[in-house]
């Protein structure tokens, strides 16, 4: 079917069932990022490929609500599918509830499939529209009955990590968790969300692209703890390793059986991190208690064995950025180089180093207007040619057995304008700033976003995105629960998370600019005045110098380049040959 043809078909499912609008979340059982292709429901229905948005779709007119970062790609993607744009105002923001508001009348029936929207967003949608007596049902799986040939779900094995790279063994962990379950005097705690899942039994997976995870549901009692999983994505020692932690092993399937059948007094959901259709599920007679998952947050923090192994981590990646960019740097004369072949090759570099698993997301090859794209991924049709001129973005990550990176750089290919070094140098002044800042402690990051845009305000520039976000220790590359963004997201930065700092500028049709390294928060001093925190920059690559205008930045900040590019120098030049440490040294060169 095309896309027009699957739009139909859903407004005559919607039809026969007495629904007036549909709503359709990007999204899974498990309030996932990136999707198992089962769920991919949004690319199916419509095309479009991002990996936030909401299509909403009623009798006449059929949406995607998606936020800056994808309003390029939206516009391209839907093109002849039936489905228009709808900008978000803020990112996030339930804001397709409130135009049903507006556009319904009385007695409407709303539904959606409760295994693909958090308890969070459907009650954002009821709270919307059950004031105007719309009617809400959340369980309504439309696209099942007319999705052919639906992926199954995935079936890749799952292995458990040893604790020499984890840090903390499964039964601490849990023992912290129930901890946290006393003091919020609740006896059962559900854990739907994957990477917490991986996190708290050092178990990894490959069910969902670019993130090492396994899907599952672990539902903790007081002296009780069952992982919901298709068994036979457990070896028989694994297996035993988990059972001697005391985790009972049942297929995952029951999770929801065994929620519905619960008989306790109380219950720990996050309502970002959980099902619509697992929370209806909880017996009526048992409190939910909504707040976030223990795990979340001990999670971002980083024991020392974690920070050790990721710095490791980041002089294997630094070495294949280095190759990376000296090959583009050679072969893009000869015409032959594209976005999607240099991506590939920059998988493969990495994939020579020392326990590579797998790229952390699909890397944003940008060269010139496609740079302007924040989340662009090059296709067969978009894929453009490089040439010796203008400006190549390049965000990519790699998934280590020993930790997760996520990086990009901006480099020259040549003839470069004035306005794009100028655009350049406030980018790197604003990663500059943020990674240089100091803050007391119980900042939040929010603030952080602010101090590192300020370089770009003056100038009466910003971005869409946010600044940062957290990042996971071999889990997903986008961790919570701190983020790095305008919103007023209530978690301080704490000592041990590992961030992202990539500030932006993009200029639509003509380039984008985007400089990122990951940073360690790490507390420095305590006085009268309180205690107070920093950051060290993890990341070990070059920040390209030739499209720097000194004259933009103060002596801080040449001072801060000139040390972070000597110090890229250091750690990677006892790994790399003659030619390749000639080349970075000539890279790495003081600018003065």
């Amino acid at each position: 079917m095309t896309y027009r043809e699957r739009l139909d078909a859903i407004r005559k499912e919607m039809k026969s069932q007495g629904i007036d609008a549909y709503i359709i979340p990007s999204s899974d059982p498990h309030i996932s990022e990136y999707l198992p292709d089962r769920y991919k429901c949004i690319a199916w229905a419509s095309g479009f490929t991002g990996s936030a948005g909401t299509l909403a779709i009623t009798a006449d007119f059929a949406g995607l609500w998606t936020d800056a970062r994808y309003f390029v790609q939206a516009v391209e993607q839907l093109e002849g599918t039936g489905f228009e744009l709808v900008k978000l105002k803020t990112q996030g923001a339930a804001e397709y509830a409130h135009w049903l508001a507006e556009q319904l009348p009385a007695g409407s029936k709303v539904a959606f499939d409760g295994n693909l929207a958090s308890v969070a967003v459907a009650q954002a949608v009821k709270d919307a529209l059950l004031p105007l007596d719309i009617q809400v049902n959340g369980h309504v799986d439309i696209l099942e009955t007319i999705w052919d040939n639906r992926p199954a779900l995935p079936t890749s094995p799952a292995f458990l990590l040893d604790e020499s790279i984890t840090g903390e063994g499964t039964v601490s962990k849990l023992n912290r968790v129930r901890e946290k379950m006393k003091s919020k005097r609740v006896s059962v705690h559900l854990v739907s969300s994957l990477d917490d899942l991986a996190w708290l039994l050092n178990i990894r997976g490959n069910d969902v692209p670019c993130n090492p995870v396994v899907l599952g549901f672990v539902l903790l009692k007081e002296n009780e703890t069952t992982l919901f999983i298709d068994p036979n994505k457990l070896g028989a020692e694994d297996k035993a390793t988990l059972e001697h932690a005391g985790i009972h092993i049942k297929p995952y399937a029951e999770a929801f059986q065994a929620v519905s059948s619960l008989d306790a007094d109380a219950i720990l959901l996050d309502p970002k991190r959980t099902c619509f259709a697992m929370y209806d599920a909880v017996p009526k007679s048992t409190k939910i208690v909504e707040d976030l998952n223990p795990s979340t947050l001990m999670k971002a923090v980083k024991n020392e064995v974690e920070v050790a192994h990721t710095r490791n981590v980041m002089v294997k990646d630094g070495i294949a950025m280095t190759r990376f960019f000296k090959w583009v740097e050679e072969e893009v004369r000869q015409g032959e180089l594209t976005e999607i072949s240099i991506a590939d090759k920059l998988q493969h570099i990495r994939a020579e180093g020392k326990d590579f698993v797998d790229i952390s997301f699909d890397t944003i090859a940008g060269y010139r207007a496609h740079g302007a794209l924040p989340h662009y991924k090059a296709t067969e049709e978009s894929n453009a040619t490089l040439k010796a001129e203008g400006l190549l973005l390049v965000d990519s990550g790699g998934q280590y057995r020993d930790g997760t990176t996520d990086i990009t750089r901006v480099v020259s290919l040549g003839n470069i304008t004035e306005e794009e070094k100028k655009d350049y140098t406030l980018v790197l002044k604003a990663l500059i700033e943020g990674s240089t800042a100091v803050f007391p402690k119980g900042t939040r990051g929010y603030q952080i976003d602010a101090l590192t845009r300020r370089p770009l305000w003056d100038e009466l520039r910003n971005y869409g995105h946010g600044t940062g976000h957290g990042v996971g220790f071999f889990l997903n590359v986008h961790e919570g629960p701190h983020v790095l963004n305008p919103t007023n997201v209530d978690i301080a930065i704490e000592e041990g998370m590992i961030s992202s700092i990539e500030p932006g500028l993009y200029r639509e049709g003509k380039y984008g600019i985007r400089i990122e390294n990951l940073v360690l928060s790490k507390e420095i001093a305590s006085n009268q005045f309180g205690d107070f925190m920093d950051f060290e920059t993890m990341t070990i690559c070059y920040i390209a110098t030739d499209l720097v205008d000194k004259s933009l930045l103060d002596d801080v900040h040449v001072t801060w380049l000139n040390e972070y590019n000597a110090w890229v120098f250091e750690q990677l030049a006892p790994h790399l040959s003659n030619e390749e440490t000639a080349w970075l040294k000539d890279k790495t060169k003081r600018i003065s």
